[in-house]
C-alpha cells in the first residue's frame, strides 16, 4: 500500500504541471485582456486613454510579454515564492484574495459532501432492500426531483418560503450584524443558523444521484451467488447485508470522490451568487468576466487539482474498504 501511494504521488507531479498549463491556456482563450476591459469601461464613462497610457498599463501587469514568458514567470513565482501573481481587479496578491474565501469554500464543500453520504447511503440501502415498495417509489420520486431541480431555483424557493413564513432572510454565511465581526460563540451559532440552507441546496443533486447509484449497485450485489449461499447457511439478514453487499455496492460512491469535490465547488458558483456566500465561486465568475487571468487561472488550477487529489483519496479508500483490491508488488 505504501509503495502504491508513493507511486501515485509521483505521478501527480507531472499531472499538476499539465493542469497548470491547461489552466493558463484556458484563461487566455477569451479575446482581449484585462486592460482591454479596463479601457472599454473608461470609454463608456467618457474617458479615452491614449496608446502610450495603455502600453504603460500593459507593461505594469506584464501583459506586453509573450504568453510562454508570462506562464513561466507565473510558475516561477508560484513554485519558488508561493505567489500566484497579482489580481488586476482587486489590486491585491492572488494568494490573499483566495485565502480570504478558501476556508469557507472548503468548509461548505466538505460538509456538503459529508451530508450527501449521510443521507444517500441509508436511503439507498433502504430503497434497494424494499424494491418496488411504496417507500422505494417515494425515494425514487424525490431522487428524480433532486436531479431535475436546478440548485439556484431550489435556493430561491427556500429563501422565499422562509422569509414569507418566518420573516427571516437567509443570505450569507452569517447575518449582516455579524459581518466583519471577530469569531465568537454568538457568531458561530449564527453561522449554524444560516449555513444549513447552502448545504441542503448544494448537496441535493449529489444526494439524489448517489441514492440512485447505490440502489442500482446494491440490487446487483443482492442477486449474486455469494449472497444466496450466505443466506442458505443461516447468516442473519442484517449482518449479511451490511457486511458483504453494502461494502461492495459502496465502491462506486467512493470512486466518485475524485470528481465530486470539484463538482461541489463548481456547482456552488450560482448558488453562492443567489445566497451571497463568501466563497470562491463568485470570485471566479467575476475574474472570468473581467479577464483577471492570474486570479482566474489560480482558481481553475485549484479546482482541477482537487480532481487529482480526490482520485488519489478514492484509490486509497477503495483499497481499504474492498478486500478484493490488493496492491501487491507487480500487481496494479
Amino acid at each position: 500500500m505504501f509503495t502504491f501511494i508513493i507511486r501515485r504521488v509521483i505521478v501527480i507531479v507531472p499531472l499538476l504541471i499539465l493542469i497548470s498549463i491547461m489552466s493558463f491556456v484556458i484563461i487566455q482563450l477569451p479575446p482581449g485582456s484585462y486592460v482591454d476591459v479596463y479601457v472599454q469601461n473608461l470609454r463608456e464613462q467618457g474617458y479615452v486613454m491614449d496608446e502610450a497610457a495603455i502600453a504603460r498599463i500593459e507593461a505594469r501587469y506584464g501583459l506586453d510579454r509573450p504568453l510562454p514568458v508570462q506562464y513561466f514567470m507565473w510558475m516561477r513565482n508560484m513554485v519558488f515564492y508561493g505567489e500566484m501573481g497579482r489580481s488586476f481587479f482587486y489590486e491585491r496578491p492572488v494568494t490573499d484574495v483566495i485565502a480570504e474565501r478558501l476556508p469557507v469554500t472548503i468548509m461548505i464543500s466538505l460538509l456538503a459532501l459529508a451530508l450527501q453520504f449521510i443521507v444517500a447511503v441509508p436511503i439507498g440501502i433502504f430503497s434497494a432492500l424494499r424494491q418496488y415498495s411504496i417507500s422505494d417509489y417515494i425515494a425514487t420520486f424525490f431522487g428524480f426531483i433532486g436531479l431535475a431541480l436546478p440548485n439556484f431555483l431550489l435556493a430561491l424557493v427556500l429563501m422565499y418560503f422562509i422569509y414569507v413564513n418566518f420573516g427571516y432572510a437567509v443570505t450569507g454565511i452569517v447575518s449582516p450584524d455579524y459581518v466583519g465581526e471577530p469569531w465568537g460563540i454568538a457568531k458561530f451559532f449564527n453561522m449554524l443558523q444560516n449555513i444549513w440552507m447552502p448545504l441542503v441546496v448544494i448537496a441535493t443533486a449529489g444526494t439524489a444521484g448517489m441514492i440512485r447509484i447505490l440502489r442500482g449497485t446494491l440490487l446487483d450485489e443482492l442477486k449474486k451467488q455469494y449472497v444466496t449461499t450466505a443466506r442458505a447457511k443461516g447468516v442473519p439478514e442484517r449482518k449479511l447485508t451490511l457486511k458483504y453487499p453494502v461494502r461492495m455496492a459502496i465502491n462506486p460512491l467512493v470512486s466518485t470522490i475524485g470528481w465530486m469535490l470539484p463538482a461541489i465547488i463548481g456547482g456552488e458558483i450560482v448558488v453562492s451568487q443567489v445566497l451571497n456566500l463568501p466563497t470562491l465561486g463568485p470570485v471566479l465568475l467575476n475574474s472570468v468576466r473581467t479577464e483577471d487571468m492570474y486570479l482566474a487561472g489560480a482558481i481553475v488550477m485549484f479546482v482541477s487539482s482537487l480532481t487529482v487529489i480526490g482520485t488519489l483519496v478514492s484509490d486509497i479508500l477503495l483499497a481499504w474498504i474492498d478486500p478484493r483490491i490488493r496492491f501487491e508488488k507487480g500487481v496494479n
